[in-house]
């Protein structure tokens, strides 16, 4: 066998637990996973799994090796189905995860409209901002706001996430507007947390880098009452602008320290590459990309 059908083998090996239950997935036999994997580990020079009686782990140098194979794997699936799905009409039931307050500001018209083009698909939509596993509660994408971190799961932008410190006009102008990011300590503010740890706020500005410590009257895992608390003239709080644009060009909300930036987050579809890419799936994030753009629609502003 060649070396991409080792790396095949040893990527079931890894997702099974062990050489049998690869094998009965593969429709090989025993044997023939063994001498794959025994065949890729002389070729690398290195030990990748531990073997028992009872069953294979992979070790520290297998699982890194696995996570990276899992990339050419995907690139490779995904350059054969892109041929394949053009031929093919998306069709079945697509299962998404989406955090709620993106889903129910933004997603709700790719939603609408990938149903008029697609009525042979069935969309099971669940919104959470739980961290779901993909793969174990059985999702074919999810959409994920945030800086990706290196993983096996697949991720296609499908647009910027840009945050914002903001505070209403009135808030400002009874607590004064902070001059650098130092007279934040000062200030009330509205944490994104769940209320038992402090948020760090991390802002880069002229000046370089600074990191925060702040405090206020209110913490939430949701953007949403985070940003009526500072509609309502609670505090200064940092929120993505798909969230508190609407309220930045109406005025009802109010920019601070413009020159500092928090890190640029990225929406993100993400789904397992070891799943074929189906037509269904495809179409909804080239759906996505094309109605977000890289200038969403509630990033007009200033």
């Amino acid at each position: 066998m060649d070396q991409l059908a080792n790396l095949r083998i040893f990527s079931r090996v890894v997702e099974t637990g062990g050489f049998t239950a690869a094998a009965v997935r593969l429709g090989l036999s025993r044997a023939a996973v063994s001498k794959a994997v025994i065949d890729l580990e002389h070729s690398l020079g290195a030990r990748l799994v531990e073997r028992t009686t009872r069953r294979v782990r992979v070790n520290e140098v297998g699982q890194a090796y696995y996570d990276r194979a899992q990339r050419i794997l995907a690139d490779l699936e995904e350059a054969d189905l892109a041929v394949r799905n053009l031929q093919q009409e998306p069709r079945g039931t697509l299962r998404i995860n989406a955090p709620s307050s993106f889903a129910l500001l933004h997603l709700k018209p790719v939603v609408t409209r990938y149903m008029a083009a697609y009525p042979q698909v069935t969309l099971a939509l669940n919104l959470t901002d739980r961290f779901v596993d993909l793969i174990d509660e059985g999702y074919d994408l999810a959409i994920r706001i945030a800086q990706l971190e290196d993983s096996s799961l697949v991720a296609r932008r499908i647009a910027p996430a840009r945050r914002v410190l903001c505070a209403a006009p009135d808030y400002l102008a009874k607590a004064g507007m902070p001059q650098r990011p130092g007279d934040l300590t000062t200030h009330r503010c509205l944490s994104y947390g769940d209320g038992f740890h402090a948020e760090d706020w991390k802002l880069s500005g002229p000046d370089g880098d600074h990191s925060l410590r702040v405090t206020g009257p209110l913490s939430s895992n949701s953007g949403d009452i985070l940003c009526c608390a500072a509609v309502d003239g609670q505090g200064i709080a940092l929120l993505p602008t798909f969230i508190v644009g609407p309220d930045l060009q109406a005025g009802r909300l109010q920019t601070v320290l413009p020159d500092y930036s928090p890190s640029e987050l990225s929406i993100n579809a993400v789904y397992p590459p070891n799943r074929q890419l189906a037509a269904k799936v495809r179409a909804f994030i080239d759906m996505a990309i094309a109605h977000f753009g890289q200038r969403p629609h509630w990033d007009l502003i200033g």
